[in-house]
C-alpha cells in the first residue's frame, strides 16, 4: 500500500495542505485563504475541515503516516504554544497543537514554517546533496530555518533561526515583534511594499506612484516588474532588499561556515534584483566568505574580499530555493515520514 503524509503551511495570507507520498510526489494540494480576521479558531476549523477532507480522500487507497503542519512564529515544541507570530495577530500564548489535535482527534507534529521550508529544500529542493543548511524565506515577513546533520535545528526552546527579527539597521523602522531594524522590516514583501510608498510621498510623480494609483493591488511583484524594465526607484529599493540580506548572511556565513544558504519565499522571485546586492555585501563583510566563494571573474575586491583570496576546497553556496512556495508544504509532510522511520 502507497504511504503518504499530510504537510500544511499556515501562513499569514495562505493557508495550504497538501497529501505527499514517501518519494515526494505531490498527490493532492489545497489552497486557502487564512481568513485571520475571522479569528483564530475560524482558521483552525478551516485547516482541519480540509485535512480531514484530505484524509478521508486517500484513507482507503493509502496508508497515511501521519500530519506535519507548520506555523509561523516561535512555538514552544514541548507545549505545542504558539508563544508569538507577528503575522498572526491576536495568536499570543494560543495552544495551536492542542486545539488542532482536539479536532482532528489524533497527534500531529507541529514545526515553525520556516523550518519546515528549509526541511523541505533538504529533501527535495537546492540542499538535497547537503546534510547542512540554513534558509532565509521571504514572505509576508522574514523566517529562517536552520538544518544540522539532516535534522531541523530548533535550539533550547525550539526558538532557533529567528533570523528575520535579526537587526540590520540599529535605529530602523519599528517591527512587530518590538524591536526596531529587524530584516523583516526591509526584505519582506510587506517591506517592499512600504519601502515603495514611501518613495511615492517623496516623489509623487514616478512610475511607482502611477503604478500605485492604477494598481489597486500594488504588491512586491508589481514592484518587481518596474525593477525589471528599468525603473531607477523600484530598482533602488531591491538593492536595499539585497543590502541588507547580505548584511544578516555575512553573519551567518561567519558563525556557521555552512556549505549552503537558501533564500526562499514569494519575494525570491526578485532574485536578479536582489541578489547582485547580497553577493556585494558578502564579499566586503564576510571574511570567510571571501575566502570560500566561487568565483567570479567580475567581482570588486572591496574589504574582506581585497584581503584574502578564495583558496580550494569546499565554497559557500548562496542560492535561491527551488520548490518555491510549496518548500514548507514538502517540509511539513516530510515530519511524519522522518518520524515513522525512527519509531
Amino acid at each position: 500500500m502507497n504511504k503518504i503524509s499530510i504537510g500544511v503551511d499556515l501562513g499569514g495570507t495562505n493557508l495550504r495542505i497538501a497529501a505527499v507520498d514517501e518519494q515526494g510526489a505531490l498527490v493532492e494540494k489545497v489552497t486557502l485563504g487564512t481568513k485571520v480576521s475571522l479569528g483564530r479558531d475560524h482558521v483552525i476549523d478551516d485547516m482541519c475541515d480540509a485535512i480531514q477532507r484530505m484524509s478521508e480522500k486517500y484513507g482507503n487507497s493509502s496508508a497515511l503516516l501521519g500530519i506535519g503542519i507548520g506555523v509561523p512564529g516561535i512555538i514552544d515544541m514541548q507545549t505545542g504554544l504558539l508563544r508569538e507570530s507577528p503575522n498572526l495577530p491576536g495568536w499570543a500564548n494560543y495552544p495551536v497543537r492542542a486545539e488542532i489535535e482536539r479536532r482532528l482527534k489524533t497527534i500531529v507534529i507541529l514545526e515553525n514554517d520556516a523550518n519546515v521550508a528549509a526541511f523541505g529544500e533538504k529533501w527535495l529542493g537546492a540542499a538535497k546533496d547537503f546534510s547542512d543548511v540554513a534558509m532565509l524565506t521571504l514572505g509576508t515577513g522574514v523566517g529562517g530555518g536552520l538544518v544540522l546533520g539532516g535534522t531541523i535545528w530548533r535550539g533550547a526552546n525550539g526558538m532557533a533561526g529567528e533570523w528575520g527579527h535579526a537587526t540590520v539597521e540599529p535605529a530602523g523602522h519599528p517591527c512587530g515583534c518590538g524591536n526596531q531594524g529587524c530584516l523583516e522590516q526591509y526584505a519582506s514583501a510587506t517591506a517592499v511594499v512600504r519601502m515603495a510608498r514611501e518613495a511615492i510621498a517623496s516623489n509623487g510623480g514616478s512610475a511607482l506612484a502611477r503604478a500605485a494609483h492604477s494598481d489597486p493591488e500594488f504588491s512586491a511583484k508589481s514592484i518587481y516588474n518596474l525593477a525589471i524594465q528599468g525603473d531607477e526607484d523600484a530598482r533602488r529599493i531591491f538593492r536595499y532588499v539585497g543590502r541588507c540580506l547580505g548584511i544578516l548572511l555575512s553573519t551567518l556565513v561567519n558563525s556557521l561556515n555552512l556549505p549552503i544558504y537558501v533564500i526562499g519565499g514569494g519575494v525570491a522571485s526578485a532574485w536578479e534584483a536582489f541578489s547582485p546586492s547580497i553577493f556585494e555585501e558578502l564579499r566586503r563583510r564576510s571574511l570567510v566568505y571571501a575566502a570560500t566563494a566561487p568565483y567570479d571573474p567580475l567581482a570588486i575586491k572591496q574589504g574582506a574580499s581585497a584581503l584574502i583570496e578564495a583558496g580550494p576546497g569546499a565554497k559557500t553556496i548562496i542560492t535561491r530555493a527551488l520548490l518555491g512556495s510549496d518548500a514548507g508544504l514538502y517540509g511539513a509532510a516530510r515530519l511524519p515520514m522522518v518520524a515513522e522511520a525512527r519509531r
